[in-house]
């Protein structure tokens, strides 16, 4: 028997270290070539290593969340022949966006494009459990069946899914414990959970968290990993960078819903839907004309600022995975049914982990949405390095004094932020009031 080594992978464009996100093997478990051994992140994407050769683990290099040096030892195997032998993994590992890696069995609804703050995680240490025969042969003697759904895991062996099923898992009231799982690994996917439930239900037996006042101690560490910490170092540079100022603004949306629901019973079927943000988009087109300090980035390490006549404008989309903000280049040049079309594709090839990394980057101003959960007020903060972020709160009906009579108007807030070092909070004020006129006055968008 030999001893093969598999080094942390050179993703290149000078990437000199990466963090470990995933184990898909332990200790003990013997792989074949091609399995995946582990997820790797970089800044944007997060590389899926399998492994070259067949043979037993003998140890890991390193744990979950830990930052590893490129040429680091990775994974130590013991396969068949003599000797030493020290291999980096294939060249042809494969790469893509961490949503994909992260769930490639979800099958969720698509995810409109909005940002929120909240992101939920199973345990990530002990989220991968040995999949050998010996230990499901032990499994199974051991633990006792449940409900005929599944088997018991013992003391100590919890169950192995992604931060989606398991999410999916509380709010259906679900304990994995008792889940069967079909995946690599015993990993439980959507498609088991469905099952369990099923199976359940006509035996009445599912098995799901009291919902007695019974009083709770449990408590759950989340290591802050993989794309949750790149998020994270984000937000932290953009707000210790960043002097930032909030300018709240109400609009009538009034005539634009009328025009909106009009287009798309005229047009929808031929053309798609349109829903209020291509709107958005172009009367930000139009007022980032008159005033291009905000269509900027600001260097401040080298203390310049680069104004852009291209309009990269950045989507911010919350993915199942975390947030992200895919950029929709050139939007000057699209029209409301190109808008809406580009903002859909965004929005699924970030949760289905589909996009591109260039299309991660480079954008000059970013649009965020909470959609119906966009309360009254909201402080968005800026994506640095740019200077600004225009943020959308939900539409309401509301009361309105028009022409001395009380007549009832959707009402839509605008909460936007803006770094103060580079523009002013009167032409701040000035930016927002002209993308309300072109929002109140739906025609002007029109006017060439």
């Amino acid at each position: 028997m030999g001893i093969h080594i598999i080094k942390m992978p050179d993703i290149g464009e000078g990437i000199a270290e990466v963090e470990l996100v995933e184990w898909h093997v332990q200790p003990g478990d013997t792989v074949v070539e091609d399995q995946l051994l582990a997820d790797v992140m970089t800044d944007k994407a997060t590389v899926q290593v399998p492994s070259p050769v067949h043979g037993k683990i003998v140890s890991l290099g390193g744990k979950v969340g830990q930052v590893m040096a490129v040429g680091s030892e990775l994974i130590r195997l013991e396969v068949e022949g003599s000797g030493n032998v020290a291999a980096s993994a294939r060249p042809d590992i494969q790469s893509a966006p961490l949503a994909a890696a992260k769930q490639p069995d979800t099958a969720e609804e698509p995810a409109s494009p909005e940002i929120s703050s909240l992101w939920v995680s199973g345990d990530r240490e002990a989220a991968v459990v040995p999949s050998t025969a010996s230990n499901a042969a032990a499994l199974k003697d051991k633990a006792p069946q449940h409900a005929g759904l599944g088997a018991a895991r013992p003391d100590g062996g919890k169950p192995l899914a992604s931060p989606a099923v398991r999410q999916r898992a509380w709010d259906l009231g679900i304990e994995l414990q008792y889940v069967a799982g079909s995946g690599p690994s015993g990993r439980i996917t959507h498609h088991d959970l469905d099952t369990y439930l099923d199976h359940g239900k006509s035996a009445g037996t599912v098995a799901v968290r009291s919902t007695s006042f019974a009083v709770r101690d449990d408590e759950e560490q989340v290591p802050v990993i993989g794309l949750r910490r790149k998020i994270a170092q984000k937000m932290q540079e953009s707000k210790r960078r960043i002097p930032h100022f909030t300018y709240v603004e109400e609009v009538d949306v009034t005539e634009l819903e009328i025009l909106r629901l009009r287009l798309n019973q005229q047009w929808g079927d031929t053309r798609g839907k349109l829903t209020i943000l291509p709107f958005l988009v172009r009367s930000m087109v139009l007022a980032l004309g008159e005033f291009p300090q905000i269509n900027a980035r600001f260097d401040d390490e080298n203390g310049v600022v680069t104004r852009y006549g291209a309009v990269h404008m950045g989507i911010a989309a919350q993915t199942p995975a975390g947030l992200m903000v895919p950029v929709m280049r050139h939007s000057e040049s699209r029209d409301l049914w190109s808008c809406a079309a580009e903002i859909k594709r965004l929005a699924e090839a970030a949760r289905d982990g589909h996009v591109a990394r260039d299309e991660l980057s480079g954008s000059t101003i970013t649009l965020t949405s909470l959609g119906p959960l966009g309360g009254i007020v909201s402080t968005p903060v800026v994506n640095y390095p740019e200077v600004a972020i225009v943020g959308v709160n939900r539409i309401v009906e509301r009361p309105v004094i028009l022409a001395g009579a009380v007549v009832a108007r959707k009402i839509m807030n605008l909460s936007s932020s803006f770094d103060h070092r580079v523009v002013d909070g009167l032409h701040a004020a000035e930016f927002i009031q002209r993308i309300r006129g072109y929002l109140e006055c739906p025609a002007l968008l029109f006017v060439e």
